[in-house]
């Protein structure tokens, strides 16, 4: 059974160097999506990690993507900010940015697009309880490598004691997680009704 993706609309060239450009152009544009969306930005004072806009791009690369692409878009969108690029929130990068408290977020963004993406590929995206179901996972997957890296890197608890990991990195975007989580599972179920109207 051939994969199926959203990324599949846009036709394949037949010109090998052509189709390496389409790649390129699909994995590159994703990063600056997540690159743009982290500058939605809403600081709190109590936590290193602030409330932003990425890992909807993270969600929506991984099941447009696939497992493959979207994990790499992430990874390059990572490499971009981590040799300096403003290319995380509040528009900052660099080595220090890249490595410091909010590290483990960002790998896990490598994880969660490549998982959402794999899910994608087995046309969990094709129904709003699916697909919700799938960015629920990928948005999972980003916590546990989050606050495990918080907790290293401040050396806190993970979950004991009145300052713990899942206090300042989990528990305070839950809400706004959830409302990404749907808003990522209906855009791609909605867009694959669309297409196959078409």
């Amino acid at each position: 059974m051939p994969i199926a993706l959203i990324s599949n609309v846009i036709p394949q060239p037949q010109n090998r160097s052509l189709r390496v450009v389409r790649e390129v152009c699909l994995i590159s544009g994703f990063a600056l999506l997540t690159a743009t969306l982290a500058q939605v930005r809403i600081p709190l004072g109590f936590t290193p990690v602030p409330v932003t806009g990425q890992t909807l791009a993270v969600l929506l690369a991984g099941a447009t993507l696939g497992a493959w692409r979207g994990g790499g878009s992430q990874l390059l969108y990572w490499l971009l900010g981590m040799i300096g690029l403003p290319f995380y929130s509040n528009g900052t990068g660099g080595w220090d940015v890249a490595t410091g408290p909010t590290m483990g977020y960002l790998v896990g963004f490598i994880f969660a697009a490549a998982v959402v993406g794999r899910l994608a590929e087995y046309r969990h995206d094709r129904h709003v309880l699916t697909s919700v179901a799938a960015m629920t996972m990928g948005s999972m997957i980003i916590y546990a490598c989050g606050a495990t890296w918080l907790a290293i890197n401040l050396g806190i608890p993970l979950a004991t004691g009145e300052k713990n990991a899942i206090a300042l990195g989990v528990t305070p975007f839950l809400v706004g997680d959830v409302i990404k989580m749907c808003i990522a599972g209906a855009a791609t179920a909605s867009t694959w009704r669309f297409i196959n109207r078409e």
